[in-house]
Order: C-alpha cells, then sequence, then structure tokens
C-alpha cells in the first residue's frame, strides 16, 4: 500500500478514548499502514460544507498577452519573448463537492534565433464529490515542467535555455468509502492514475557521462480494504485489519511494479493523551522489465526520441522483490486539540524503517506539519500520491517564471498547510526505488497575507536488473534538499503583491556526476481595472553543475490579461 503520511488505523481507533474535540480534530484519517510518501487513505480530500452552507462557484477563463526579458548576466546576452496565453481559473465548494482549478496555456514567440518557440502547460486541479453519506469520488489532475536527469542543469526559472527539462503530465481519479457495520468502521478505495513526461532537452552534463533510460509514461493501480474497532467498543484495545494491492505498468522497458500487502494493528491508550500501538504485516512486491535491444557491437538502441528500445522477445528480469514479514511499534501524543504527533519505528525492507508525522495548529489560521516516510516507489506511484495529498482549495499565483505547482503548493483553507512534490519531482526516474525523507510545511494567513513555507530532504536508493544493457543506475543513490517560500499580499480589492523564493540542492552517487546547487526568487506586482488585469515581474536565478558549468541570469515582464 503507498499510501503513506503515517497517520495510521492507529489514530483512528484511539479516538473514542480520547476527548471528543480532540477526536473531531482527526475525524477520518484513518489510514492503511504507510509505506512512501506523505498521504492518508483519502489525502487532501476536504470535508464538504455541512448543510445550508452557501454554495460558492467560480468560474474565470482569460486570456493575456506579455512581453519577457532575460540577461544573461555572466555573458551579457539579452533575449525576449513575447508571450500568448489562455487559461481558467475556477472553484467550487458545496455542499457535496470541493474542487479547484487552475489551468495555463502559453506559447511563447522568441525574438533570437538562439531560441525556438515553445509550449508550456501549467495547471493543477484538485476535487472530492461526494455520490452518498459513505461514499466520495476524488480526483486531481497536474500539468507541469521538471526536471528531468538529477545530474543535469536545473533551470528554476523557465526563460530562455530550458536544458534538461521535460513536460509532465499526471492524473488520478478514484472513489472513497468510508462506512460501519455496528462496532466496525469499514474503509475502501480504488484509484486509477497516469503520469506521462515528453523526451526532455539535454543540458548541464558534463561529456563522456552515460545516458539515463527516459521515463515515457505508466498507468498504476491501487485497491485497499481495511477493518477498524475503536478501544472498549468490543476489547480494551483497538484493532484493525489493511490490505490492498497496487499494480503500475510503464512503457518505457515494459517495467512492471506489483505488490500486495496485509497488515494487523493494536492500539492501547495508557492515558487521555498518549496511546502504543504496534503492527505486523505480510508483503510480497516485484518489479521487473524487459532488456534493451542492442546492435551488432552490444549497444542498447534508442528510438526517435532517445528512449530505449524494447526487445520484444527477451526474458523478464527482476529488478527488485521482497517477500516477508515486517513490523513496527510506535507512540501517539495528542496533549490537546491543537498537536498531533505520531512516530512509529520497525524493520521493513531488510533494515531499519522510521516514519511518523507531527502537526501543530497553533491558531485558525497557522498551522504547520512535519512528516517523515519510508517506502518503495516507481515515479507514476509516487507522483500520484503527493498529487492526491495536495489541498481542494490551494493559492493561486500569476508567476509567470517560475515551475509552476511542481514544489509545494500551499492551502487557503487554514486547516492544513498543503503539499510538497518535490520528493518525486527532484528529477524524473524510470527505475524503482526506495525513497525515504522529510517534509516540513508552515502556513500562515493574517488578514490580507499569506505566508507559505515548505522545506524537505528525500533519498533514493535506485533498484535496477544487474549487468542490463544501457542500465547504469543499478546499486547507486541520489538525494536532494529543497526549500521554498511564498508570500502574498492583498494590497486593496484590486492589487497586490506575491514573492517567491527557493534553493534546492541535488547530489547523484553516479560515476562522474557533479553536485548541482540552483536558488532564485521571483517578485510579481498584479493590478486589476474591471475585466483588464495587468501584471509586472521581474526575477533573479542562479545555479551550478559542480564546476561544470553555472548560470545567472535576470528577468522582468510585463503583462496584459483579460477575464471573461
Amino acid at each position: 500500500m503507498t499510501a503513506a503520511r503515517p497517520v495510521l488505523i492507529a489514530s483512528a481507533l484511539a479516538l473514542a478514548a480520547w476527548p471528543s474535540a480532540l477526536a473531531a480534530q482527526v475525524q477520518g484519517m484513518a489510514a492503511p499502514p504507510s509505506t512512501s510518501a506523505p498521504g492518508s487513505a483519502a489525502p487532501g480530500v476536504a470535508p464538504a460544507p455541512a448543510g445550508g452552507t452557501p454554495s460558492r462557484v467560480r468560474i474565470a477563463p482569460y486570456i493575456e498577452v506579455g512581453q519577457l526579458l532575460s540577461a544573461d548576466l555572466n555573458g551579457g546576452d539579452v533575449v525576449t519573448f513575447t508571450s500568448l496565453a489562455a487559461g481558467v481559473n475556477a472553484q467550487a465548494s458545496t455542499p457535496r463537492a470541493q474542487a479547484q482549478l487552475s489551468y495555463r496555456y502559453e506559447h511563447r514567440f522568441g525574438w533570437n534565433d538562439r531560441y525556438a518557440d515553445d509550449d508550456i502547460h501549467s495547471g493543477l486541479a484538485r476535487g472530492a464529490y461526494r455520490l452518498t453519506r459513505d461514499l466520495t469520488l476524488d480526483g486531481g489532475a497536474l500539468a507541469t515542467r521538471t526536471r528531468s536527469d538529477i545530474r543535469g542543469a536545473a533551470p528554476g526559472v523557465l526563460v530562455g535555455d530550458t536544458g534538461n527539462i521535460s513536460q509532465l503530465y499526471s492524473a488520478y481519479i478514484g472513489p472513497v468509502l468510508t462506512t460501519r457495520a455496528g462496532p466496525v468502521q469499514i474503509g475502501a478505495n480504488y484509484r486509477l492514475g497516469y503520469t506521462r513526461v515528453d523526451t526532455p532537452g539535454f543540458g548541464g552534463i558534463a561529456p563522456g557521462q552515460p545516458r539515463l533510460d527516459y521515463f515515457s509514461d505508466s498507468w498504476n493501480q491501487l485497491a485497499t480494504v481495511s477493518a477498524n474497532v475503536r478501544p472498549g467498543a468490543v476489547l480494551p484495545v483497538g484493532l484493525s485489519l489493511n490490505a490492498s494491492y497496487e499494480r503500475d505498468d510503464a512503457g518505457q522497458l515494459a517495467q512492471r511494479y506489483e505488490g500486495w500487502f496485509v497488515r494487523g494493528d493494536v492500539l492501547k491508550p495508557i492515558s487521555p493523551y498518549v496511546a502504543l500501538t504496534a503492527g505486523v504485516g505480510y508483503e510480497r512486491i516485484e518489479s521487473s522489465q524487459r532488456d534493451a535491444a542492442v546492435d551488432a557491437a552490444g549497444r542498447p538502441l534508442v528510438d526517435s526520441r532517445g528512449r530505449f528500445v524494447t526487445a520484444p522477445t527477451g526474458p523478464r528480469r527482476i529488478a527488485y522483490r521482497t517477500d516477508g514479514v515486517y513490523y513496527d511499534a510506535g507512540v501517539i501524543w495528542r496533549p490537546d486539540r491543537r498537536t498531533s504527533v505520531e512516530g512509529h519505528v520497525g524493520e521493513r525492507y531488510g533494515s531499519l524503517s522510521v516514519t511518523g508525522v507531527a502537526r501543530y495548529q497553533a491558531s485558525r489560521n497557522v498551522v504547520m506539519q512535519v512528516a517523515v516516510y519510508d517506502g518503495i516507489q516507481t515515479f507514476g506511484r509516487q507522483l500520484r500520491d503527493g498529487l492526491s495529498n495536495l489541498p481542494t482549495n490551494f493559492v493561486e499565483t500569476r508567476d509567470a517564471f517560475g515551475q509552476q505547482f511542481n514544489g509545494c503548493v500551499f492551502s487557503t483553507s487554514g486547516t492544513t498547510p498543503g503539499g510538497c512534490l518535490n520528493d518525486a519531482l527532484q528529477s524524473v526516474q524510470t527505475s524503482l526505488y526506495r525513497a525515504r525523507g522529510l517534509d516540513a510545511m508552515v502556513s500562515i494567513t493574517r488578514g490580507r497575507s499569506t505566508l507559505g513555507l515548505g522545506l524537505g530532504y528525500t533519498n533514493r536508493r535506485l533498484f535496477a536488473p544487474q549487468n542490463a544493457p544501457g542500465i547504469v543506475v543499478y546499486g547507486t543513490e541520489d538525494e536532494s534538499w529543497y526549500a521554498q517560500i511564498f508570500f502574498g499580499h492583498a494590497l486593496g480589492p484590486n492589487s497586490g503583491l506575491n514573492v517567491n523564493g527557493f534553493v534546492n540542492y541535488y547530489a547523484s552517487k553516479l560515476a562522474g556526476a557533479e553536485d548541482v546547487v540552483s536558488l532564485g526568487s521571483t517578485a510579481s506586482y498584479y493590478r486589476n481595472f474591471g475585466r483588464l488585469g495587468t501584471t509586472a515581474s521581474v526575477g533573479l536565478y542562479h545555479f551550478t553543475v559542480g564546476d561544470l558549468s553555472s548560470a545567472l541570469s535576470a528577468q522582468a515582464l510585463i503583462a496584459a490579461r483579460y477575464q471573461f
């Protein structure tokens, strides 16, 4: 099971033993045991407003024209672009539905023969629709641009030369069931997900380094079922039983992942605010792929897009397999309705495994959250889980320079800080990997101002068939650190200021790879005159790839938008 933030079945089982106000705070957060990046059985799904709450629906399509300038502060080169864009911002809040959509298509016309015209799709959609009292339909979609090769360039401000960048699309949908049978709470969900990545441009990799296989697309499915009994309902302890099945089929080299899981948990409250929990499970995970076709010299063949050609008659080779029992024990601490801390330590995947989550809501408008995760992942599955963990109401910005929606997405609800996609999108990875790391987020809203901060660390240990043609990642690791800050302030009903800042560090243990550092900041001022709006933005960006390459650039934009 790839739901991951360890707000486990144990969390729900302890509710009856604790104050009702605290129980209400975490109602509905039961999930099967965690194995991957932050998420829950239906993460990010905001409950529909209570009956009688006024319905709010907003749909705002627009067209925009702008002029961009990018200056290379190292070499003195200055290039300009004309931008034409069309998009829509929409939001719905009704007794049955919570949803938000922000999508933008942009075409940039280069005024310099060195830079070709460019098409950019950027958007995020998250929503939940309550079909019945017990059944909810949950879904999300993402369009963004992201780094391809962790060894290469890191152009965080996407203007001008944007090597090592791929256009990415991802979506998922599925039902979530929560019901009861006497004292037993029953949960089930199913998710169908799809991810596709375009072939990247080349940039920032040392000559002579081996090429990586390029991710193309993948379909993934997840089915889970759980049964929980809270403490005191039948026994003095709480009990839970969970089972799940997951599959991921990727186009590159016909890669296949399958996982079967079953687990039981026991929870024992030892005070009004502390509970102990322990669980044991059985899992079987297998990942396999075919070899690349080779030429007479034994070199792997690639197609017109640079991806390996799969040998159609070759046998399937095992990239990773585990089959056995795993276990962990933990503690849950909720001293008041604002604070929740949970941690688990056990043995899994043949070594120590640590997961946990801490959440503190200082006030109605200040919320902080930290999550520690550990799990066997594929790129498509981890991105799906990250997407499902994003809020159904999020901050929209007019940042034309940055990589929209491929870092942290901050919530506007005040009940959750949002979610980050950096763990999956540090680079596009075709191989199976073990993902371990930490994500932390803070969201603060004060009057007309919103402040969001996200930071984290992720480590990936890569798995692949040994000695397979063209595969160079066997037994290697990569890692990244990131930090992102957002500040938005409404100067009045028709104007405002947005500021974004970020810093990233990437490291790979592939032979010859150099560490990569990128940092930058953008600021935008907008002013609306009825349906007509104007935006002025500036940006500054720097990145280095070891001693191989370095870039320092400044950007400026003036744009006019007409909203229908």
